[in-house]
């Protein structure tokens, strides 16, 4: 746990000096969210009394994704720059290593939420949800991260360079689209609605809208958790044979 605690001090670091991406990371959800609600906002009937009630959940998870997919090309870094070769030296193993990755984008995660759910509140996100809501939304919130952010560094681990480790960024971004992250997916086409039905960007996303918004979810966070852990168990599991693989 030391080991892990300092691999995530140190990512925690380069991503503090990588300026550049540390803002583009936390300006592009914050954007978005401005961009849906001003732009689209008042072409979109959802149901709900502001478009921003409905719309923040989508946005949190655009967040998540877009920060997550940072620990794809980090971990790529890391395997072409040999540094990987130096840590194993002393004696620092994948699971440390791999395991600062993530805490590390879980961090930056929670500070670009934190900013989202700031500029959501001064522009009229009003949620009604009560402590134990909002305690479970944090929950499955922070699940779906954990889940992404060791999917991120698996797919890191498979990519031959950063370059085609930010392609992860794409994939990510792109799957809360065909969900209820912006719409009711019963306004899409016949032949896409179950897919964004069942997705678990969807199960997520009511979940989370549901719980801040005090309305019934039933098991909702249930089947999103159980997503968000089988994903994070094949992706834990694939991240040490593939790590293995790459450095033995």
């Amino acid at each position: 746990m030391s080991e892990a605690l300092i691999m995530t001090g140190r990512a925690i670091r380069i991503s503090r000096r990588n300026v550049d991406a540390l803002i583009t990371s936390m300006a592009l959800p914050v954007m978005l969210l401005l961009i849906f609600v001003y732009f689209f906002g008042g072409a979109i009937d959802t149901g709900t009394p502001a478009y921003v009630t409905y719309v923040v959940p989508g946005v949190l998870l655009l967040c998540a994704g877009f920060g997550s997919s940072k620990t794809a090309f980090a971990v790529t870094e890391d395997l072409k720059g040999g540094i990987i070769d130096r840590f194993r030296s002393l004696d620092i193993g994948g699971t440390q290593i791999l395991t600062g990755h993530v805490l590390a984008s879980v961090a930056r995660n929670l500070i670009a939420m934190t900013l989202v759910l700031a500029l959501a509140f001064a522009i009229g996100f009003r949620p009604s949800a009560t402590p134990q809501g909002w305690l479970a939304a944090t929950a499955v919130l922070l699940a779906f991260i954990l889940a992404l952010s060791w999917l991120s560094a698996t797919v890191g681990l498979l990519a031959k360079s950063p370059e085609a480790a930010g392609g992860f960024t794409f994939f990510v971004g792109f799957l809360p689209y065909p969900s209820s992250a912006f719409v009711p997916t019963n306004t899409m086409p016949n032949w896409l609605q179950p897919f964004a039905t069942h997705q678990p960007v969807t199960q997520v996303i009511e979940s989370i809208r549901g719980l801040l918004l005090n309305q019934p979810v039933g098991t909702t966070p249930w089947v999103a958790v159980a997503w968000c852990a089988g994903i994070l168990g094949v992706s834990a599991a694939g991240a040490g044979v593939l790590f293995r693989w790459r450095t033995g």
